[in-house]
C-alpha cells in the first residue's frame, strides 16, 4: 500500500552515547548505519559502543548510585512523572521514530507503544514511595525488620520489536526502586531509546543515573553481561541469546530476569463464536508483524469448526493491508531487517516441505524493503519446524485437536511457556485449560492484554522473573534483615 503518507521530516535525530549526563562518541570513533525496514535505506549513523564505553557507563552509574538510592522515594517518583509528561509532550515525535525504524504501523506506535510507555512510567512512579519491608516478631528482647533496597548498577538490554515500549518496561521499575542503569537498545532500533535518553536529561535525573550505550550484542551485551561492577542484568530477547546472558552473568552471580521466546497455544474449542474467533486469532498472530514473543502462533482448533475456520482466517489474512507504515490504512509494515526477512521466508519453505497446506500468503510484497504476506498454513502438525519452532513474523499454523485433554497435552508439549490463550462460551473449559497449561500468561477470548499492573513472564525456556506489576519490583531490590536487641 503506497499513497498519502503521515510522515514528514523528522527533526536532528541523536546518534551518540548517553554517558554521566553527556552526549559522548564512542570511545573507539565507530559508528553503525541504523536502516529504515519499509526501503533498505540507512537512516542515520549512530555511536558504536563497545567495552570501553560500557565500562565508563558502569563507572558513571556506579557513582550515581549512593546518590540516587539515598534520593526520597518521592522525588524519584516525581522525575518518573516528569519523564513520562515530556514523552507525551513529544508523542507523535516518538511514534514517528518508532515507526521509522522499526516498520511498525504509525497510528499503531502512537496508541499502543508511545501511550503504553508513559502508562507504564506513571504506574511505577507511584510506587517509588511505597517500597517497605516487615516487621518481624520474635521473642521478647528482640526488634526485627526488614528493609527492601534497591540491588544496584542494572544491566538492562532491550529488543528490537517494541523499543520504546522494552525501555520503559525494563527502566521504570528499576528507577522506582532506587537503581541505576546502563541500558543498551537493540542495534536494528537505537533511535526512540536515545531521543528518550535526553529527554532523561531534560527531566533532571542526576548524571549517571541513566546511561545509553547503542552497540551490538558480542560486544557491548556482552560486555554488560560480563562486566564485575553490575550488579543486576536484565535482557529480553530470544532464548539462544538468554542463555548466553545467563552464563555470563553467573561469572559474577549477578541477579538477573529474562523474557525470552515463546511458542505460545491458541485453543479454540467448537462452542467458540466462529467470526469473533477468526478475528481474535488473526490479531493474536498477526499483531506487530508477527514480532511478538507471545504471539499465538500454535492456534490449535477444534476438528468440528476447523475446516470452515480455516477458510475465513485465509480470507482474513488475504484481506490484511501491509503497506507503508505511515498510511493511515496500514496494518503491517515491513518485517525489522533483512536477516529476519529471510529467516521467515525460509520457514515458510519448510513449511511448504514438509506438507502443511498453504492457503495464503507465502511470499515477499514487492521489491523493496523487507515485507512479507501474512500467510496461513493448515493440516499442520505438532512436529512440524513451523509448530515448533519461533518464527518471528507473519505466519499462521493451524492445528486440528479433537478433545480438551489432548488439546492440553499437546499445548504444553514444547520448551517454551510464556503465554497461551483459549476461545470458549465454557467457563469451566475455560478455567481447566488456562490452569493447565504451563504458560505465564494465559488469555481467555482476548489476547495480548498487557498493562503496567499485569504481571508478564514466562515459564520453562520462556524466560525467569516477572516484567510489570508489583511483581515486577522483586527484580530491582534485595532483602534485608535487621535485627537488633532491645
Amino acid at each position: 500500500l503506497t499513497g498519502p503518507s503521515l510522515s514528514h521530516p523528522l527533526p536532528t535525530m541523536q546518534t551518540k552515547l548517553l554517558i554521566n549526563g553527556e552526549f559522548v562518541d564512542a570511545v573507539s570513533g565507530k559508528t553503525f548505519p541504523t536502516y529504515n525496514p519499509a526501503t533498505g535505506e540507512v537512516i542515520a549513523n549512530v555511536a558504536e559502543a563497545d567495552k570501553a564505553d560500557v565500562d565508563k557507563a558502569v563507572a558513571a552509574a556506579r557513582a550515581a548510585f549512593k546518590g540516587w538510592r539515598e534520593t526520597e522515594g518521592s522525588e524519584r517518583g516525581r522525575l518518573l512523572l516528569k519523564l513520562a509528561d515530556l514523552m507525551e509532550q513529544h508523542k507523535e515525535e516518538l511514534a514517528k521514530l518508532e515507526s521509522l525504524n522499526n516498520g511498525k504501523p504509525y497510528h499503531t506506535a502512537l496508541s499502543d507503544d508511545v501511550t503504553l510507555s508513559i502508562n507504564n512510567l506513571r504506574y511505577f512512579a507511584g510506587w517509588a514511595d511505597k517500597l517497605q519491608g516487615k516487621q518481624i516478631p520474635l521473642n521478647e528482647g528482640f526488634l526485627c525488620y526488614t528493609r527492601h533496597e534497591p540491588v544496584g548498577v542494572c544491566g538492562q538490554i532491550i529488543p528490537w520489536n517494541f523499543p520504546l515500549l522494552m525501555l520503559a518496561w525494563k527502566i521504570s521499575p528499576a528507577l522506582a526502586c532506587g537503581c541505576t542503569i546502563v541500558l543498551k537498545p537493540a542495534e536494528q532500533t537505537p533511535l526512540t531509546a536515545l531521543r528518550v535518553a535526553e529527554l532523561v536529561v531534560e527531566a533532571g535525573f542526576p548524571k549517571g543515573v541513566v546511561n545509553v550505550v547503542p552497540g551490538y550484542g558480542p560486544t557491548a551485551g556482552a560486555a554488560i553481561s560480563n562486566h564485575p561492577d553490575v550488579d543486576k542484568v536484565a535482557f529480553t530477547g530470544s532464548t539462544d541469546v538468554g542463555k548466553i546472558v545467563m552464563k555470563a552473568a553467573a561469572e559474577t552471580m549477578k541477579r538477573v530476569t529474562l523474557e525470552l521466546g515463546g511458542k505460545s497455544p491458541l485453543i479454540v474449542c467448537k462452542d467458540a463464536d466462529l467470526d469473533k474467533a477468526v478475528e481474535l486469532s488473526h490479531y493474536a498472530l498477526f499483531y506487530n508483524h508477527g514480532q511478538c514473543c507471545c504471539a499465538g502462533s500454535r492456534l490449535y482448533v477444534d476438528e468440528a469448526i476447523y475446516d470452515e475456520f480455516v477458510a475465513k482466517s485465509a480470507a482474513r489474512a488475504t484481506r490484511r493491508v501491509v503497506g507503508d507504515p505511515f498510511h493511515k490504512d496500514t496494518e503491517q509494515g515491513p518485517q525489522v531487517d533483512k536477516e529476519q526477512f529471510d529467516k521467515i521466508l525460509r520457514y515458510i519453505e519448510e513449511g511448504k516441505k514438509a506438507g502443511a497446506k498453504l492457503l495464503a500468503g507465502g511470499a515477499r510484497v514487492g521489491d523493496k524493503g523487507f515485507f512479507v504476506q501474512p500467510t496461513v498454513f493448515a493440516d499442520v502438525e505438532d512436529h512440524m519446524s513451523i509448530a515448533k519452532e519461533e518464527i518471528f513474523g507473519p505466519v499462521q499454523s493451524i492445528i486440528k485437536f479433537k478433545t480438551i485433554d489432548e488439546v492440553i497435552e499437546r499445548g504444553n508439549a514444547n520448551p517454551y511457556g510464556l503465554a497461551a490463550g483459549v476461545i470458549t462460551r465454557d467457563i469451566s473449559t475455560a478455567l481447566k485449560i488456562a490452569h493447565s497449561l504451563r504458560a505465564g500468561t494465559v488469555w481467555v477470548n482476548c489476547y495480548d492484554v498487557l498493562r503496567p499492573e499485569t504481571p508478564f513472564g514466562g515459564f520453562k525456556q520462556s524466560g525467569i522473573g516477572r516484567e510489570l506489576g508489583e511483581y515486577a519490583l522483586r527484580n530491582y531490590t534485595e532483602i534485608k534483615t535487621v535485627t537488633i536487641m532491645l
